[in-house]
């Protein structure tokens, strides 16, 4: 079996990194709302950061970013 130029593959490539590329950000949109749940559940991000030992910057971060209100 003969090799698809180059080209082709690079065309290839990129077509596959622009969908991981957005399945990445479905995921990170997905997880923050779960982050904002366990927020609202445990009553504050500090708790919840505790809970899944993770810096409090870094969750409150992840839900800012990715939730819209």
């Amino acid at each position: 079996m003969e090799t698809p130029p180059w080209r082709d593959r690079i065309r290839t490539e990129d077509e596959l990194l622009e969908q991981l590329e957005a399945q990445v950000e479905a995921a990170r949109r997905r997880r923050a709302a779960a982050l904002k749940e366990g927020a609202g559940e445990l009553g504050s991000v500090y708790a919840l950061a505790k809970e899944l030992d993770l810096s409090w910057t870094a969750v409150a971060h992840a839900i800012k970013k990715y939730t819209t209100e």
